[in-house]
């Protein structure tokens, strides 16, 4: 049964559908006012902070924000997680406590920030975006948020889910080299964390494309082609997510900061290829994800264009015998065909053996 426009609409309404950023928020307000533009308002921030070196491993709940303001001593190394960014008077005094600009608190509060970079005095600021699946076959984007100072990084998130369990691992295990190194190489190790798990996002694109390609080849329906609108307009928004790790990676790499070490640079190289793979990937998925639109509406037309052909082949069939059946149900008394005893069954039997021939005709031709 056809669906009615109405419904058509309202489904597509139905996938696209997202609840808003209140951007109305910073109307009229200075630059540098921190304004939370997320939604999840009302949540209570935890910060907590992992201290280490080759020989130490402390973690702990910060209580006193104004601790932070100094590096640790000596060589260890402190990553401080603040989970949950809706508390603006408690964001405020702590970028104020490590010595944040007024403007970098207010992106790591504002969710919708673009992936970036900004280089400062005495810290680097990035933002990126964190993308993971849900196990339901959607894909979840979190807000990051990474200020790299001496011997300190400090990491802004919205939710306590996140993608730096296996950092954490190895800094709790001791394995590999991250405890004997600074605080640019944990930066590093957050860094290609996120931009790996991307990999798991784009593979979960993918598997959708070839069940949409499969289903555009053997069932296409007019919700296929939501879908598909909808896989478009998720490629589109992953590459303004992903897109921008490359040139990230490609500023950490380059810059001329002492808090980024040489050797630390070599294992940003590292990063930079598999940033500069998902960008590759994403581009490759966007071509396809137009490519399966425009094979779906071929699709669509091919079965339009069989209908079409069987309907013109049965009125090709249907015109000869109809031409027949006018000539003798026309009511002339002259026609001496009328007459014959076996009239009726002479001019059935030429209808048929018309039927016959133009069947076999058209098997010929291959129209059939």
């Amino acid at each position: 049964m056809m669906k009615k426009a109405s419904d058509i609409v309202s489904q597509f309404k139905r996938l696209h559908s997202h609840k808003p950023v209140k951007r109305d928020l910073k109307l009229g307000k200075a630059p540098g006012t921190v304004t939370y533009l997320g939604r999840r308002a009302g949540g209570k921030s935890i910060i907590d902070s992992l201290l280490y070196d080759p020989t130490v491993y402390k973690k702990s709940e910060v209580t006193d924000i104004s601790a932070l303001a100094s590096p640790p001593g000596g060589q260890q190394t402190q990553w401080v997680n603040i989970v949950g960014l809706s508390e603006e008077a408690l964001m405020d005094e702590l970028g104020k406590s490590i010595g944040l600009n007024t403007l970098v608190v207010e992106d790591i509060v504002n969710t919708e920030q673009r992936p970036k970079m900004d280089e400062y005095e005495d810290y680097l600021f990035l933002v990126l975006k964190m993308l993971y699946p849900d196990g339901k076959g959607k894909i979840v984007k979190e807000h990051v948020a990474l200020v790299l100072k001496e011997r300190q990084v400090f990491v802004y998130q919205e939710v306590k889910a996140d993608v730096f369990n296996g950092v954490r691992s190895r800094i709790e295990e001791h394995s590999g080299r991250i405890r004997s190194r600074g605080a640019d190489y944990l930066l590093f190790a957050l860094v290609d964390a996120l931009i790996d798990n991307y990999f798991l996002v784009l593979d979960i694109i993918q598997g959708q494309m070839d069940e949409l390609e499969k289903e555009v080849y053997t069932r296409p329906k007019t919700e296929t082609a939501l879908k598909i609108q909808q896989l478009r307009k998720d490629v589109i928004t992953l590459r303004g997510w992903m897109s921008p790790a490359k040139e990230l990676v490609a500023r950490l790499i380059s810059t001329e900061s002492p808090l980024i070490s040489k050797d630390t640079r070599v294992f940003l190289r590292d990063a930079l290829d598999h940033a500069t793979e998902i960008q590759e990937t994403l581009h490759i998925q966007r071509e396809l994800a137009f490519s399966i639109m425009e094979l779906y509406m071929s699709n669509v037309s091919n079965k339009m264009n069989e209908v079409m052909k069987v309907l013109t082949i049965m009125a090709s069939i249907f015109i000869p015998l109809t031409f027949i059946a006018g000539i003798y149900g026309m009511n002339f008394r002259n026609m001496p065909e009328l007459e014959w005893e076996y009239g009726y069954f002479i001019v059935l039997g030429i209808m048929f053996l018309l039927l016959v021939g133009m069947l076999v005709f058209f098997r010929r031709k291959d129209w059939l």
